[in-house]
């Protein structure tokens, strides 16, 4: 006869209860110390958010309105899943990318981020310091705390250059010339932000900072623009930044007046596409500036289809906004995209770490698509197809 009593489990039933609960999956990113002990993004972003000043943490942290964009563009990757096949040799995957008549080792670049200096004392050198060493290419922001030909110098070959339009095609010539006497062979203007954008998080940010950010925030924007690295000598003022004015003929005037190829940032629709090609253009980035231009509630990566499909191939379409881990670059390559440009995880690492951080940063998400590529039986970008990704 039984005696145990009836609400004995087994151990085997016990753990299979505890391993399924909730809370042991939830296990919290631990406190790392050094660069090298993160073992994903997120570990840096904690170091990050604990070492910033409030007002710092929330421009890099802050989206727009609701932040419903913001918080779509990681959210919407879930929604794509990848469809592996098996038996391949993936022994020795290949990342090796060309992108307008360059190869580059890797499909992963370093999108514009502005005001670095912000996030650590050497800023975008640090940064362009861990692009060379991991031979990314990067896209220097045109409101960085340091000019083209210092961060030039640092990368150790031409970095492509941002370009915010302004009220004044002065201003736009002068950032277009500095580019190109530095070496520069890309211009990427940037068309999502005609007006500056409702950011709350950053305002309630900078209201629980308790500091004078005077000096620190001297020719951030909307404040003194003449005083960026990019802008000395242009007289550019607080009023004159945002070009609410810009239409497609601005195209037409700068491939007038430049040798460098033209990419234009923040196209997130067919018929943009579609006017960018008829433009005559070089390039696409497919952004919805990380979810802090407008609040339409669309992720970047339910945007690049469209774009991808009037591309047709004829000019490569690059992508940003969300891209958090190697699973997410993956998706986007098998979508279309040419190439992906990495924003807040590599910020997260200059904040938390210098230049260290950067490239660990960027090192993780490198071996995450590595592995990934291996995992869906992908030996080389090229064989990053789209039958590979499928919507929920």
């Amino acid at each position: 006869m039984n005696t145990k009593p009836t609400y004995a489990v087994s151990r085997r039933s016990l753990l299979r209860a505890i391993a399924s609960a909730p809370l042991w999956h939830a296990i919290p990113a631990r406190a790392i110390e050094t660069a090298a002990d993160a073992f994903d993004v997120f570990d840096l972003e904690a170091v990050a958010r604990a070492k910033l000043p409030p007002a710092h943490w929330a421009y890099l942290a802050t989206g727009t309105d609701s932040e419903l964009t913001l918080n779509e563009n990681t959210a919407a990757f879930s929604r794509w899943y990848l469809r592996p096949r098996r038996l391949v040799d993936v022994r020795a995957p290949d990342l090796t990318t060309e992108i307008l008549g360059e190869t580059w080792p890797s499909p992963l670049a370093l999108t514009p981020l502005s005001s670095q200096r912000a996030f650590d004392p050497e800023g975008e050198v640090a940064t362009a310091r861990a692009a060379r060493a991991g031979r990314y290419r990067m896209i220097l922001s045109n409101v960085a705390s340091v000019g083209v030909e210092e961060v030039t110098a640092a990368c150790g070959e031409p970095v492509w250059m941002q370009l915010y339009a302004t009220a004044r095609w002065d201003v736009a010539r002068a950032v277009i010339r500095r580019a190109e006497a530095a070496g520069s062979r890309v211009i990427v203007l940037t068309v999502d932000l005609p007006t500056y954008s409702n950011r709350l998080t950053l305002l309630r940010g900078m209201r629980a900072d308790s500091r004078d950010c005077t000096a620190c925030h001297r020719g951030s924007p909307g404040r003194d623009q003449h005083l960026k690295p990019m802008y000395a000598g242009t007289g550019l003022g607080a009023d004159e930044f945002r070009a609410s004015g810009l239409t497609w003929e601005f195209l037409q005037r700068m491939r007038d007046s430049t040798h460098m190829r033209i990419v234009v940032k923040g196209i997130v629709t067919r018929e943009d596409a579609a006017r960018c090609l008829a433009a005559g253009v070089d390039g696409i980035i497919v952004s919805n500036h990380g979810g802090r231009s407008d609040d339409t509630g669309r992720a970047a990566i339910d945007s690049l289809p469209e774009v991808v499909a009037v591309a047709g191939g004829k000019v490569p379409v690059l992508v940003d906004s969300g891209f958090r881990r190697g699973t997410d670059v993956l998706k986007a390559l098998a979508l279309g995209a040419s190439a992906v440009n990495i924003g807040r995880p590599y910020a997260w690492g200059l904040a938390a770490f210098g230049e260290s951080g950067v490239a660990r940063a960027m090192e993780i998400i490198r071996t995450e698509l590595e592995t990934n590529m291996r995992l869906v039986g992908a030996p080389s970008i090229a064989d990053i197809s789209p039958d590979l990704v499928a919507h929920a």
